[in-house]
């Protein structure tokens, strides 16, 4: 995402930095003292120290031909201070009525919007008494609403019914539901959804497996959960069981894939509770959503959003199914207090997911996710600048929207740092810790203070002084780079992969290259260790002896089009313009649009793409990439870099 900075009035700019100095006093104090926190991040303007919401009350009507969400929301709120105020965050939200709910009556009470600052939206002031309880909000989305993606039948799989998906990370949960978007405030929710007949509604809370012919859909979330895992997805769905706790949403066309693909999704749970505890979010499904969804993977608690791309029919990428399934732990149950600390979730669920995918499918598969873990962490260093104060774990977002920070740093640097912990410590010793930590911590938010303090406390306390020093935690967390401490990472089965990357440099024709047996994670690491840049002869014995033009892997297509684009081997653009018009997944869209665009003759065909495939782009992606392209209304108001 770009780097976007407040460039509203003096006195936004006044209330940010407020906002920052009060975070700072608020987690200083309260956690020395042991007690509940709030994080009063500068990603809000929510005061929960103050008010804070503990339930919502949710009453939509789903209205696919203007676009909006229309209806209201109650929310019930303990005044911890006696306040006359409670602050929402919204973002070009419609509020038509707010009341109090008195002896069971409805008294409109008085609010106010504040001008509209970029990418944080308008706080929702709402007069109100010292003994409220509960507050109604009457409303209505936009059709522009950042958090959802309306799609018409084309859009999907099967090209017959509409279909709309939300996605509320990281603040934008404000833009369908004025709320308290901080990941330091908890809240259990129930909805009533209306669709159109035909359709089936879904969201992070307990679902119908079947279809309601009324349209009417109803939704439990009992346990606590931030807003950013607000979750709710309309369309033509069918659900397929995989085991009696987990089962797959998708369209018609694909459900049955998709079960097959997800076949090993209860021995993940299996494993992962024999880890670290029992899972305590009741049942894990997945939904399969169409291919514009940006991202792999959404960790909407029970109900995980998934992209179709993870659907390679050989089980290959289902490391995307066991990340998601870990943040049921860290991230969800767990949860990091402010986006500064996106590590806290991210780092240990992807440390998380490696332990799992050990546990189902070996140490020697592991260890090959590992190595490609290790280069995606290198590569992000060399792309960012190893001295980017981007590049540590704890960040200093001030400023800036959240999402400049969702780079692979809080995920592989923070998987790193655990890896070492554990290498360092013993199993033995850290998987209890582990355990316990995510019991002692369920269903709250932390910071990165609280769990250094808890690290420390718990676990290092008593180690060798020298030890202390070779971890070099300090630099882990705050300092930018990687840390002389990382542990090493190596796999005989890639190892056997390097062989035939030298065999085929030192003029071995492709074809008569040993790669009886590989996978995708072989095929992944034998494209990453060529040049960038490759003769066309190459590419075109490549491409005619293991077909990577055509393959429907699409991990494989994306590193082979990234080699395409950059040696201008000309066979593979149609190629270039298939995948980035059939599909919207940031990760593979962003390296493809960055290639195109370092030349003029790239750029114009990057603008050409983009113009027929934007409207079937989530919004995350389209800012991505207009930016990239120097986009405004079009290519006709672009320029070039």
């Amino acid at each position: 995402m770009s780097l976007k900075s407040c460039t509203e009035s003096g006195q936004v700019v006044l209330l940010l930095l407020v906002f920052v100095a009060l975070s700072i006093l608020t987690i200083a104090q309260d956690e020395l003292q042991g007690v509940e926190v709030w994080a009063q991040d500068f990603h809000s303007f929510s005061r929960p120290d103050e008010v804070v919401v503990r339930h919502l009350d949710l009453n939509l009507k789903v209205d696919f031909d203007q676009r909006r969400l229309i209806g209201r929301v109650g929310l019930q709120i303990e005044n911890r201070t006696g306040a006359d105020y409670l602050f929402l965050d919204t973002r070009d939200l419609e509020i038509e009525k707010v009341s109090l709910v008195k002896d069971e009556r409805e008294v409109e009470t008085h609010f106010s919007l504040t001008p509209a600052v970029d990418y944080l939206g308008s706080r929702l002031m709402v007069a109100i008494e010292s003994d409220t309880r509960q507050v109604n909000i009457d409303y209505r989305t936009t059709p522009g609403a950042a958090a959802l993606q309306w799609l018409g039948p084309e859009q999907t799989a099967d090209g017959t019914d509409p279909f709309l998906f939300t996605q509320s990370q990281a603040i934008l949960a404000r833009s369908w539901v004025p709320c308290q978007d901080t990941p330091s405030v908890r809240m259990t929710y129930h909805a009533r959804v209306e669709v159109p007949e035909g359709l089936m509604a879904v969201m992070s809370a307990t679902n119908s497996q079947t279809l309601r012919p009324d349209g009417i859909y109803e939704f439990d979330m009992p346990q606590p959960i931030p807003s950013y895992l607000l979750a709710l997805a309309v369309g033509k769905l069918e659900f397929g069981e995989i085991s009696p706790r987990a089962g797959v949403y998708a369209e018609p066309s694909v459900v049955d894939d998709a079960a097959w693909e997800f076949a090993d999704t209860e021995k993940m749970i299996e494993e992962a509770e024999k880890l670290y505890g029992p899972y305590r979010w009741d049942r894990y499904d997945i939904i399969v959503l169409p291919p514009s969804f940006p991202f792999g993977g959404m960790e909407n608690p029970r109900l995980t959003f998934a992209t179709p791309t993870i659907l390679a029919g050989d089980r290959s990428l289902v490391g995307l199914v066991a990340h998601e399934l870990a943040h049921s732990w860290s991230g969800n149950l767990v949860t990091n207090a402010t986006w500064n600390e996106l590590w806290l979730n991210e780092g240990f669920t992807t440390y998380f997911e490696h332990r799992i995918m050990e546990a189902v499918y070996g140490e020697d598969y592991e260890r090959m996710l590992a190595v490609l873990a290790y280069r995606d962490l290198e590569d992000a260093l060399d792309r960012l600048g190893r001295d980017n104060p981007l590049t540590a774990l704890f960040l200093n977002l001030a400023g800036r929207d959240p999402d400049s920070g969702l780079t692979e740093i809080p995920y592989q640097k923070g998987h790193f740092f655990l890896r070492t912990l554990e290498k360092a410590i013993g199993r033995e010793v850290w998987d209890p810790f582990l355990r316990k930590y995510f019991s002692e911590y369920g269903f709250q938010s932390i910071t990165t203070t609280k769990f250094l303090n808890y690290l420390k406390s718990e676990l290092l306390d008593g180690l060798d002084r020298d030890l202390m020093e070779e971890l070099k935690i300090h630099d882990w967390l705050f300092e930018p780079g990687l840390p002389s401490s990382v542990v090493s990472v190596r796999s005989d089965q890639l190892s056997q992969v390097d062989t035939q990357v030298d065999r085929f440099q030192s003029g071995t024709p492709a074809s008569q290259l040993d790669t009886e047996g590989w996978g995708t994670h072989h095929w992944l690491y034998f494209l990453r260790s060529f040049p960038d840049e490759m003769s066309v002869k190459q590419m075109r014995d490549l491409d005619q002896a293991f077909r990577f033009t055509e393959t429907g892997n699409s991990e494989i297509l994306a590193a082979w089009l990234q080699k395409v684009i950059v040696s201008n081997y000309e066979k593979g653009y149609p190629a270039v313009h298939d995948f980035l018009v059939r599909q919207g997944r940031r990760k593979f869209l962003v390296p493809l649009y960055e290639r195109l665009s370092k030349t003029s003759e790239g750029l114009s065909l990057a603008r050409e793409i983009y113009g027929e495939a934007r409207p079937r782009y989530h919004p995350l992606s389209q800012a991505t990439i207009d930016e990239i392209l120097n986009w405004t209304n079009g290519p006709a108001d672009s320029t070039e870099n």
